[in-house]
């Protein structure tokens, strides 16, 4: 078991206030955490006298603490990085994209593993201590990248946690991939990921009930690709209810991307927000700045549990991108104008699975003595600083473990 310690003049936030010019402010202080088995057992103000124990005590020197943050959107044996610079080759369409990365596949297989290990510490060095990843599952490599993803997650374990999705980049009513799928999930995958049942498998319903159905025999969550625009894309989100309250996987899965909610009327984006609330249906987004985004607000306001991720940065689909998940937090604000302290704050709510320090009304909530002791720690005077600035992370720890750097 892990032995106990003190970290010494951590900065939390502690509530907020709003002058007579309107505007608003963080408070903060500074308090000794006492960490043991992974979690938080005491917390003291400190000017409180610390017991005298004998534990090992760390100085943080005002460092402010935020919760960790979970990477939802990934792929990790997509990436470049180690092989050196290369642009994206220029494409007419999606059709080509996907042409030009099966030709790559066999190239890029052999190193998947050291690709996925240079990703992860990347998002790791920038705060994320969970990624969902997604895993090309096709007729050309068969569960090659499977593999190496899954050997290099088990070199990071204790530093991060993963949930590792099955996902049939090049369509999944084809060949022999429904076996492949299967045969992932025997091999390690966690979870069955689905693409555009319209626009790629060209059948909205044999691809919903197929991903529904290899789901059900193992007894696992979904996650599904969803470029699809208007009409369509809504009309595969409404059949995948549908599926979803047949089978009972009310809490199951999400929908990545979802443009499409982004472009119906208003009055429909309210009428199907009310049941992916109802069915608990997540919302996965990028941030991209090239298509209309879900709205995340209104989803938001219905109760709809939006994460965001980074999507594949730096591989045959794009050269752009670093990989820290707040980015997308503060694109988010850019766009949607969320400029004063506690609109900005509330936002780190859609990188982190929910926790904020305060609560909507700049009441403290987080952490409490038996949290889990998972924070990043950043020079900051408060979260909403650090999503507006971009500030960088200067260490990171889960279960009570500095995970980066490792000294």
């Amino acid at each position: 078991m892990m032995e106990a310690k003190w970290l010494l003049n951590v900065k939390l936030e502690t509530g907020s206030y709003t002058d007579e010019e309107n505007y608003s402010y963080t408070e903060t202080n500074l308090f000794h955490l006492r960490i043991e088995a992974g979690k938080i057992t005491a917390i003291l103000e400190k000017t409180e006298e610390l017991p005298h124990d004998g534990l090992d005590r760390k100085d943080m020197g005002g460092l402010l603490a935020v919760p960790t943050f979970k990477e939802m959107h990934n792929h990790l044996d997509k990436t470049y990085m180690g092989l050196g610079w290369r642009s994206s080759r220029p494409v007419k369409n999606l059709k080509q994209r996907l042409k030009y990365e099966a030709e790559e596949l066999k190239e890029l297989a052999p190193s998947t593993k050291a690709r996925a290990s240079r990703m992860i510490e990347t998002l790791l060095s920038n705060g994320s201590t969970h990624i969902r990843t997604h895993i090309n599952i096709d007729p050309y490599i068969g569960l090659k990248n499977l593999e190496g993803v899954l050997a290099a997650l088990e070199e990071y374990k204790g530093r991060v946690t993963s949930e590792v999705i099955a996902f049939p980049q090049h369509g999944l009513l084809r060949e022999n991939v429904p076996a492949l799928m299967r045969e992932a999930m025997r091999s390690g995958a966690t979870m069955v990921g689905g693409l555009d049942p319209a626009g790629i498998d060209q059948a909205v319903e044999e691809s919903l009930y197929t991903t529904m159905d290899i789901a059900t025999e193992f007894n696992v969550d979904v996650d599904i690709h969803l470029h699809d625009d208007g009409h369509v894309g809504w009309y595969t989100i409404d059949k995948w209810l549908d599926i979803v309250e047949e089978a009972g996987w009310k809490g199951r899965s999400a929908i990545s991307h979802a443009f499409c909610i982004g472009q119906i009327p208003t009055a429909r984006a309210h009428a199907l927000a009310d049941r992916l609330k109802e069915q608990d249906v997540r919302i996965m987004s990028t941030i991209p700045l090239t298509k209309t985004l879900p709205p995340i607000e209104l989803l938001d306001q219905h109760g709809v549990q939006v994460h965001l991720g980074c999507d594949g940065f730096y591989d045959s689909w794009s050269p752009l991108g670093t990989g820290d998940v707040l980015e997308k937090a503060t694109t988010f604000c850019e766009i949607s104008g969320r400029k004063d302290e506690i609109q900005i704050a509330q936002s780190l709510k859609w990188i982190t699975n929910g926790i904020t320090p305060l609560n909507e009304a700049g009441e403290k909530v987080w952490p409490n003595v038996q949290d889990q002791a998972d924070f990043v720690f950043v020079d900051a005077a408060s979260s909403a600083e650090m999503i507006a600035r971009k500030v960088p992370r200067k260490a990171v720890m889960m279960n009570g473990a500095f995970v980066y750097p490792l000294s």
